[in-house]
């Protein structure tokens, strides 16, 4: 999550936020992090759109967490489904893989 603060574009902030999501969505608090931070970025670059997902995501977070229905893999972006489990594209793969070699 810290990478997409001193990313260069909104794309990259995006795709480390989106590898933090599917890192973080098994935790409450890295996962309500990741989300926060996602609407911010979306408030930021005026995607209203996407703050609105955001917005959404963040209510259901709670229920998720309680009811044990995470849907594991995915970007928690606005333009896929809260409820759809992913595989782990291979882009958010590989930055996940580099973050922990780290």
């Amino acid at each position: 999550m810290q990478s997409a603060n001193t990313a260069v574009s909104a794309d990259q902030a995006w795709l480390y936020l989106e590898a933090a999501h599917v890192v973080g969505q098994l935790h409450v608090k890295p996962h309500l992090q990741t989300l926060a931070q996602m609407l911010r970025l979306s408030l930021r670059t005026r995607d209203w759109s996407e703050a609105v997902g955001q917005v959404m995501r963040l209510a259901l977070v709670p229920l998720g967490h309680l009811s044990g229905r995470l849907p594991l893999g995915n970007p928690g972006r606005s333009t896929v489904s809260a409820f759809e489990p992913l595989p782990v594209r291979p882009e958010l793969a590989e930055l996940i893989a580099r973050a922990r070699s780290h």
